[in-house]
């Protein structure tokens, strides 16, 4: 069986200027993407698109000279269309935009807006029928199936760009998978691995926000710290890389060097290293099947010393078994998993819950809601805004 999340494409064999589109240029992955792309002979930008950040986004737009600007909040458009008055790019707001603009044709699509916010402009992008780079796993989670057969009708390159799938991405040398076994996703454990579970429920945001290896925007710092970041990735790679849960291990790995394992049925594993810095996995997909330098430090193996493994502990990290139940029941549960969680965690960030109260509310909303079935994206959306809005009732209730 193929395992392959791409189409090869006739011509693609080397680096060569390419269009390019940003879903999210303003937040971490966006502004990393953007750093990459300094050489304007070899990439010419179609639009870069953004939530809410105007001074931020008008900024980029200046350096980069897109053709077209997209920012989601209709209020800050005003904000942006005067910070780029006389500069010929065209300025554009609301949700409909950011669709339009999706769905340019574009060579290469960084897809990073994050949350469920992403879906529909993701999936407006994957149906152009160019190449994707899938940094928004949210769409994956809550619309696996739908945006799996949507590649398959366009005939999309899809690519990931999380550092763990992309890391399999590459052990599977770009998706063979014969002989395989199983893979492993590696963690970090976040910045209470070895905390107490007193200590976790006393956490306030700042020390949850501590991330003791990756630097990432507020909501994937969260998940990383109660491990619900793994199992959206257990859930995403699932439907990457057609597996069954079983066949997808969870290691913490403080150091965060390897950042995934192919295991084989002779017994051979193939791990991929490197750095703990993002630019190194969007680097792949943006030149892939080539390969670009970067300004990421390179490994020094002797000066790292050791290399640790540990199992995740899901007494006190209660958010990854959730993720794997989601996975077992199948249907909309993966997108009502994601839906109360991005509530559960805004509300832990804006101080009105504990930090051991996320998992909790997550667990409250699936128990409530079950597994129903969803076969087209509205039915997806419908029960997205419904599990919101038992998370914000359970919310209430603590």
């Amino acid at each position: 069986m193929d395992l392959s999340p791409h189409r090869a494409r006739p011509g693609e064999g080397r680096l060569r200027p390419r269009t390019v589109t940003i879903l999210g240029s303003t937040g971490s992955i966006g502004r990393q993407t953007l750093s990459l792309l300094e050489e304007p002979e070899a990439f010419a930008i179609r639009a870069l698109v953004a939530g809410r950040n105007a001074a931020l986004l008008a900024e980029q737009a200046r350096r980069f000279r897109p053709e077209l600007v997209v920012i989601e909040d209709e209020s800050a458009y005003a904000e942006l269309a005067a910070r780029l008055a006389g500069t010929g790019v065209e300025v554009a707001a609301g949700q409909a935009a950011v669709a339009a603009a999706a769905a340019l044709d574009a060579d290469w699509t960084m897809a990073a807006i994050t949350g469920a916010a992403g879906l529909a402009p993701t999936l407006k992008a994957i149906e152009r029928g160019r190449t994707v780079a899938l940094a928004n796993k949210e769409a994956l989670v809550c619309a696996g199936e739908l945006m799996l057969e949507a590649v398959a009708r366009a005939g999309t390159t899809l690519l990931p760009v999380d550092s763990e799938h992309n890391a399999i991405f590459q052990a599977l040398a770009d998706g063979a998978r014969a002989h395989l076994e199983k893979i492993t996703l590696t963690a970090s454990g976040g910045p209470f691995r070895t905390a107490s579970l007193e200590e976790m429920r006393t956490a306030r945001p700042e020390a949850a926000l501590k991330h003791p290896v990756w630097s990432m925007g507020a909501k994937i710092t969260i998940d990383s710290a109660t491990l619900m970041n793994k199992g959206l990735e257990v859930i995403e790679a699932a439907r990457l890389f057609g597996l069954t849960e079983s066949e997808i291990d969870v290691v913490i790995h403080p150091q965060s060097v390897i950042h995934g394992m192919v295991h084989f049925c002779d017994g051979s594993v193939l791990a991929q290293l490197g750095p703990p810095d993002m630019r190194v996995p969007i680097a792949h997909t943006l030149a892939w099947p080539a390969r670009m330098p970067t300004p990421a430090r390179r490994l020094d193996l002797t000066a790292l010393g050791r290399l640790e493994f540990y199992p995740p502990d899901e007494t006190r990290f209660p958010a990854l078994r959730l993720a794997r139940a989601a996975l077992r029941a199948g249907g909309a549960a993966p997108a009502l998993l994601n839906a109360a969680n991005e509530v559960a965690v805004a509300a832990f960030l804006a101080g009105r819950i504990g930090f051991l109260d996320i998992p909790a509310v997550v667990e409250t909303v699936l128990e409530a809601m079950g597994a129903p079935p969803a076969h087209d994206l509205e039915t997806v959306m419908a029960l997205d805004g419904e599990a919101r809005e038992r998370a914000e009732q359970v919310i209430a209730a603590r």
